[in-house]
Formats: structure tokens, C-alpha cells, sequence
């Protein structure tokens, strides 16, 4: 896999990935665009999601949404790193076993997700969830 960081002006980059899409990133905190610390959560709470849906679809829970909130908290002082995440899976569908879902989530954290599981090698990750009834 592979992907390159292109500078554009001032402090946005145009990042490029392998598979032939852009995203832009903006240094100054998310003036233009997602900084590059915020699509980190963005990459954490897609990664987790796909799980999620996949895992409870694969089980034959009748799931009509899925979001991911993810909040977290970095450092004061450079390197502003993340020190601890939660996401939030907030399920929405048509009678939903809670065990099920409570599971699926986990899994995903804790065994399946790419990007929570490089970050939770130096970030206390957490998750937690809600269910919705449709």
C-alpha cells in the first residue's frame, strides 16, 4: 500500500492515495480542511464501522444506520499526541440483540480494526454503544 502527501499553499496538502483518491488536509487546524490528527479519528471510526456493519449484517441483525462518534483527547505539549479515544457506536435497526452488538463492537477494537488497534499500542482506546429501535 501506498500513498504520497502533496503541499499545495500555505499549510494544505493534497493527500493521494494508491487507490487514485484525494483528500485535503490543512495544518492549521482544520481551517479548510480536516487537519491531518482529525482524519486519524476519521480512519479510526470508518475502520471500526465496517467492521461493525459487516459483523452484525453477517449475523443477521437487521441494522438500518450505524454511526461512529469518536472523541478524544491529545497532549498539551508537542508531540500533541492522542492519550486516549472512545468510540461511540451509536446502532440503529429492528429488534437488535444487545449481546450481539455489545460483541461485534468489541471485536472490532479489540481483534479486527487496522487503525484502533496501531493506535491502541500508545492510546488508551475505548468504545461504547447504544441501540436505537427503528
Amino acid at each position: 500500500m501506498q500513498s504520497r502527501v502533496k503541499w499545495v499553499e500555505g499549510m494544505t496538502f493534497l493527500g493521494q492515495s494508491n487507490s487514485g483518491h484525494s483528500v485535503v488536509m490543512d495544518g492549521n487546524g482544520g481551517e479548510k480542511a480536516p487537519s491531518p490528527m482529525e482524519l486519524v479519528l476519521m480512519a479510526a471510526g470508518g475502520c471500526s464501522s465496517v467492521d461493525v456493519v459487516s459483523g452484525l449484517t453477517s449475523a443477521g441483525q437487521p441494522i438500518t444506520a450505524c454511526e461512529a462518534q469518536i472523541k478524544a483527547v491529545r497532549r498539551e505539549q508537542a508531540p500533541r499526541l492522542f492519550t486516549s479515544a472512545n468510540l461511540h457506536f451509536v446502532v440503529t435497526g429492528h429488534g437488535l440483540d444487545e449481546t450481539l452488538v455489545a460483541k461485534t463492537v468489541a471485536d472490532s477494537l479489540e481483534k479486527y480494526c487496522s487503525v484502533c488497534l496501531m493506535l491502541g499500542e500508545g492510546v488508551e482506546m475505548t468504545h461504547s454503544y447504544e441501540i436505537i429501535e427503528a
